[in-house]
């Protein structure tokens, strides 16, 4: 079985992810691998001004992402048949994040044929947004800023409107149930009871 969980930045994905954890004793991997896949971290590298102008492509930026993804498609296609996995942030992410930089809703669809046909990534079998409102999630992600040097914010972290967008773009993709089940919560037990559900 496959959980993604999706959220902007701050939402508290990891809190979620933790606590489901616990609860399941599933596996966790979480997007963008930055410390095993070159993709994330040439991403990274974008995110900081690393890289010349790649990151205003926003398909270019896109594509990185996919291909971090694709490193790990038959790991993850393994949980098809044994096993849990909570995803912290997976394709829907880049749909979401992409839509709100381009304000094109038809780069979703470009990004769930790329990711789940081309790739052939495995679609989740359920889908969970963070419904945290932005700008609590953006506070939370400044406090964590300044408490760990390590999660100083990148150029995405930091543009609060670009976080607003992606959240709204989020919350349109939960409503149409993009690819599989979605849940909008920030309970862990009715994540719990829906994994139950789906055993």
């Amino acid at each position: 079985m496959i959980i993604a969980v999706e959220g902007i930045d701050g939402a508290g994905k990891n809190t979620l992810v933790s606590a489901v954890r616990q609860a399941t004793g599933a596996e966790v991997l979480s997007f963008p691998r930055y410390d095993d896949s070159l993709p994330a971290q040439l991403a990274a590298d974008a995110l900081r001004g690393r890289m010349g102008d790649l990151m205003d492509s926003a398909y270019a930026m896109a594509t990185l992402f996919a291909l971090d993804r694709a490193g790990v498609v038959d790991k993850l296609n393994s949980f098809r048949s044994d096993g849990v996995i909570l995803l912290d942030r997976y394709v829907a992410s880049n749909a979401a994040y992409t839509w709100a930089r381009t304000g094109d809703e038809a780069v979703v669809d470009f990004l769930g044929e790329l990711e789940f046909e081309r790739i052939g990534l495995p679609v989740p079998d359920l889908q969970v947004l963070l419904a945290t409102d932005p700008q609590e999630a953006g506070r939370r992600a400044q406090r964590r800023a300044v408490v760990d040097k390590r999660r100083e914010k990148d150029a995405y972290e930091q543009d609060s409107s670009l976080q607003e967008r992606t959240y709204d773009a989020y919350c349109a993709l939960a409503q149409r149930q993009w690819y599989s089940p979605w849940e909008v919560t920030s309970d862990a037990e009715r994540i719990l009871a829906r994994i139950d559900a789906l055993r």
